[in-house]
C-alpha cells in the first residue's frame, strides 16, 4: 500500500434541520473513489442506518443523502487532510482537522458522535476544546470491528442517537 498525503474529497452532509452529527476519522480508499461516505461495501454504516430507521438499504449517494437528511443526521469526518497508507486509521499522521464549526453554525446540533475510537481520539485531540463540545464514542461500523454484530450496533447506536432526534 502506498502512503500519500490526502485531502478530504467531498463536503459535509447536513442541512438546517440536522440534529445529530456523526463523525468518521477520514474516508477510506473506496469512499475517496466514490466521493461519498462509507463507500466500502463491507462497512456496516448503511445497513445500520437502514435498520435504525426501518428503511430500505440505500444504494446510491442520492438515496444515502436522503436517508440522512430525512432523519436529521449530519455526516462528516474529523480529518480534512492527512498522510495515510490506504485506509488504515493506524497509519494516519500530519493531521489537519476539518472545520466542524460550519455544521455547528448551520444546524441545531444536539449531539456529536464518533464512529469508532480513531474518530473519537482525533476529535478530542483537534476539535473538542476549540468547539467547546464533547463527543460520544460509538462502536465502529468498520468491518475490522467484527466482534460487534449489526444487531448489537443497532442497539448501541439507537440508544445514543434516537432520543436526540425525536425529543
Amino acid at each position: 500500500m502506498e502512503t500519500s498525503r490526502q485531502s478530504h474529497p467531498f463536503p459535509p452532509l447536513f442541512d438546517a434541520r440536522s440534529r445529530v452529527l456523526i463523525l468518521g476519522s477520514f474516508p477510506s480508499v473506496k469512499s475517496r473513489e466514490q466521493r461519498f461516505f462509507y463507500g466500502h461495501p463491507q462497512n456496516r454504516f448503511w445497513p445500520l442506518m437502514a435498520a435504525l430507521f426501518s428503511a430500505p438499504l440505500p444504494r446510491s449517494p442520492e438515496e444515502k443523502r436522503a436517508l440522512m437528511l430525512q432523519n436529521h443526521l449530519a455526516l462528516w469526518d474529523v480529518i480534512g487532510q492527512c498522510t495515510i497508507t490506504g485506509s488504515s486509521d493506524a497509519s494516519i499522521r500530519d493531521v489537519v482537522p476539518n472545520d466542524l464549526s460550519v455544521i455547528l453554525e448551520g444546524a441545531d446540533i444536539r449531539g456529536v458522535f464518533c464512529n469508532g475510537a480513531a474518530s473519537w481520539r482525533y476529535y478530542r485531540r483537534f476539535c473538542a476544546a476549540a468547539l467547546g463540545r464533547e463527543a460520544v464514542c460509538l462502536p465502529s461500523t468498520s468491518p475490522a470491528n467484527a466482534r460487534w454484530t449489526l444487531e448489537n450496533l443497532t442497539s448501541a447506536w439507537g440508544e445514543a442517537l434516537l432520543p436526540l432526534l425525536y425529543s
